[in-house]
C-alpha cells in the first residue's frame, strides 16, 4: 500500500523541513550574536570610543558597554588616561636603518653613510636609542590617527632629536673626551637636562598639530635615552684618552726630574758659594797677615827707618819685572829714568 508516510511526507521533504529548521535556528543566532556584538566589559586599564555611524559619540570607561551593532555603531578600544605605553623608536637605531640593504653591492656602499647618527653642534656624529612612554589624552583623535600614529612618532621624536643634538656639543650629549670637560659642571647639568629638553620639544611638536587640527591625541611623559659612538670613533677616543694620560704621566715626570735637577743645581751653588767664601775668607786673612808689616810701618814715624826698608826691598822688587819707569812725584813731565833690565 503506497501513500504519505506518517511523517507527513516523502523522506526528501522531511530532510528539507529538517535543514530549513536548522538554517533558521542558525540565523536566528547569527542575528543574536550580531544585536549584542557591541554589548562588552571594558578593563579598567581601557576606554571605549563609540563612533555612530563614523561620527564621535561618546566615550566610556570601563565596565559593560552597551551599544548598537556595527554598521550603526563602531566601538574601538583605547588606552586609559593614566596607562602608559612605551614604544622604542627605531627610526634613529642604524640596524633597522641598514637591515635591509646589501652591503655587497658596490652602489649600497655608500646608501647607508651616516645612517643612524645624529650631527652635534661641534660637527661630531653620536646615535641616540630612544624609548618613548606616553598617555592619550584625546582618544577621538587617537582613533582618528591610529593608522598614522606610529610614523607620525617616529618622525616627531626624530625631528626633535636632530634638534638636540645640533644645539649640544658632543661632550653635553655624553661623556666622551673626559680630558677636556674634567669637572665642567655645566656640562653635566646639560647632559641631565638632556631628556627633559627631549620630552619638551615632543609635546611641544605635538601640541602645534593638536593646534592645526591634526592631533595625534598624545603626550609624552618620559623618554629613555641612550648615547653612543661609532665604533672607529670609540677606538680613535680611546687612543686620544691614552695618548693624553701617557703625555700627562710623561710631563709629570718631566717636572720632577726638572724639580730634581733644580734642586741639586740649588745645592751644588750653595756648596759652590760656602767654598768661595771660606776661600775669600782665608785669601783675606793671608793677605791681611801678609800686609801687615807695611800696615804697621805706614803708621810708623820714623823717616830713617822706611828709606831703609824701601833701599833694602825695592831693588829685589823690581827685578822680577821686564821693565821699571819711575817718575818724579814732583815733576812727571820732565824726569823719567829708566830701570835696568834683568
Amino acid at each position: 500500500m503506497t501513500g504519505p508516510s506518517q511523517w507527513g511526507g516523502s523522506p526528501w521533504l522531511q530532510a528539507s523541513r529538517l535543514a530549513f529548521l536548522g538554517l533558521y535556528a542558525i540565523t536566528l543566532l547569527a542575528a543574536l550574536a550580531w544585536a549584542l556584538s557591541n554589548i562588552r566589559q571594558i578593563g579598567p586599564d581601557s576606554r571605549a570610543v563609540v563612533l555612530h555611524m563614523g561620527a564621535l559619540e561618546r566615550v566610556e570607561g570601563s565596565g559593560l558597554l552597551l551599544a548598537w551593532p556595527q554598521p550603526f555603531q563602531q566601538v574601538v578600544i583605547v588606552p586609559a588616561a593614566d596607562r602608559v605605553i612605551e614604544r622604542p623608536i627605531e627610526t634613529l637605531l642604524r640596524a633597522s636603518q641598514t637591515r635591509k640593504v646589501d652591503l655587497n653591492t658596490s652602489r649600497s656602499n655608500d646608501a647607508v653613510a651616516g645612517a643612524g647618527y645624529l650631527l652635534t653642534g661641534d660637527a661630531a656624529v653620536v646615535q641616540l636609542a630612544v624609548r618613548v612612554f606616553y598617555t592619550v589624552t584625546d582618544p577621538f583623535a587617537y582613533v582618528l590617527q591610529h593608522e598614522h600614529l606610529d610614523a607620525a612618532l617616529e618622525r616627531l621624536v626624530a625631528r626633535n632629536a636632530v634638534n638636540i643634538c645640533a644645539s649640544r656639543d658632543l661632550d653635553t650629549i655624553l661623556v666622551a673626551r673626559p680630558e677636556l670637560v674634567g669637572g665642567d659642571q655645566q656640562a653635566a647639568e646639560r647632559r641631565e637636562r638632556l631628556r627633559g629638553d627631549l620630552v619638551r620639544g615632543i609635546n611641544q611638536s605635538l601640541a602645534a598639530l593638536q593646534d592645526a587640527g591634526a592631533g595625534l591625541g598624545l603626550h609624552i611623559e618620559r623618554v629613555d635615552l641612550q648615547s653612543s659612538l661609532p665604533d672607529a670613533t670609540i677606538s680613535a677616543f680611546n687612543t686620544v684618552l691614552t695618548a693624553s694620560q701617557t703625555a700627562e704621566k710623561n710631563v709629570a715626570s718631566a717636572r720632577n726630574d726638572a724639580a730634581r735637577q733644580a734642586q741639586e743645581a740649588t745645592q751644588a751653588a750653595d756648596r759652590v758659594l760656602q767654598v768661595a767664601h771660606a776661600q775669600a775668607s782665608e785669601r783675606l786673612a793671608k793677605a791681611s797677615a801678609d800686609t801687615a808689616t807695611i800696615s804697621s810701618l805706614g803708621q810708623t814715624a820714623d823717616p830713617g827707618l822706611l828709606q831703609r826698608l824701601y833701599r833694602e826691598r825695592v831693588p829685589a822688587i823690581l827685578s822680577k819685572a821686564a821693565s821699571v819707569t819711575t817718575i818724579n812725584p814732583g815733576d812727571d813731565a820732565h824726569l823719567i829714568l829708566q830701570g835696568n833690565k834683568p
